[in-house]
């Protein structure tokens, strides 16, 4: 492809509304996840308990204008104030719960559909963790730490908020939570802020920022597309058990246990050596 026809394919995308599709996209994942984490009886609950249902979807779906609200002292039901965004997600929660027959949900979840609306989905988490890394770049021009921190939650904000939505159905996991066990998307997106930052804020990046967005955009969908048709959840995984065995003490660890072992297997030998004979 000539390099001209790609930069201006990478500003078209960068231009992309989210408004209505992306959305759309974004809530039918968000209450497909929180669906699927109930289980078998997400019908039944959902029809004993709809408003706790609603805002458990809601919670999901807005995760990250919220958390990221908390932390910036800004008003976190502001993200509810946009009544065409709000009128949108509840469309979306009913159709997913309560369409007749529950066709919304089999629909949803036919494979190729869920391949687009994940796609989708993924090209609007970078918007979001783009917004995020450039919103908070206004407030603290050096915050590069709270850059990363807003444009993570940004995009993966349901991941950090998960406590709190089961706890609005009355379920209480303190273990779940993301710090302890982050997921593909929590990475993804702490990668993404941090080469935000860097191209923002550095000179480390000489590409238009249009083509860095472009290529983040292809990574998360890349992979997003590979993790529902090929099985591969965490292309993280094998550079994170490299590091920590050689920076968060897996190697010393394991020479320490092999020196134990030596030693004991030593010791053992000695005593069987000097252990008195039966005549």
């Amino acid at each position: 492809m000539d390099p001209e026809a790609f930069l201006e394919l990478a500003n078209q995308v960068t231009k992309l509304k989210m408004f209505p599709y992306f959305d759309i996209a974004h809530c039918v994942i968000c209450c497909l996840y929180a669906r699927e984490d109930v289980g078998t009886g997400a019908q039944p609950f959902s029809r004993k308990h709809p408003l706790a249902n609603w805002v458990s979807c809601m919670l999901t779906i807005f995760a990250g204008g919220i958390l990221t609200s908390l932390l910036l002292g800004e008003p976190a039901l502001g993200v509810f104030k946009n009544n065409q965004q709000l009128m949108l997600a509840t469309a979306v929660w009913y159709v997913i719960y309560y369409s007749p027959f529950d066709v919304g949900y089999h629909i949803a979840k036919c494979l190729p559909l869920k391949v687009v609306l994940a796609a989708m989905k993924e090209v609007y988490r970078v918007k979001k963790i783009n917004d995020g890394v450039g919103h908070v770049a206004k407030l603290y021009p050096n915050g590069y730490v709270i850059m990363i921190i807003v444009g993570t939650l940004k995009g993966n904000g349901s991941g950090f908020m998960k406590i709190l939505e089961r706890l609005s159905r009355g379920v209480w996991t303190p273990t779940a939570v993301e710090f302890m066990q982050p997921g593909f998307a929590t990475k993804a997106s702490i990668a993404a802020s941090l080469l935000f930052v860097l191209d923002s804020k550095t000179d480390l990046i000489s590409a238009p920022h249009a083509l860095v967005y472009f290529a983040v955009c292809i990574f998360f969908v890349y992979f997003k597309l590979s993790s529902i048709l090929l099985g591969i959840h965490d292309p993280f995984l094998p550079f994170e058990n490299l590091f920590c065995a050689i920076f968060m003490g897996g190697v010393w660890d394991s020479l320490s246990r092999t020196l134990g072992g030596s030693k004991g297997g030593a010791s053992g030998t000695d005593k069987q050596g000097d252990a008195p004979k039966n005549g």
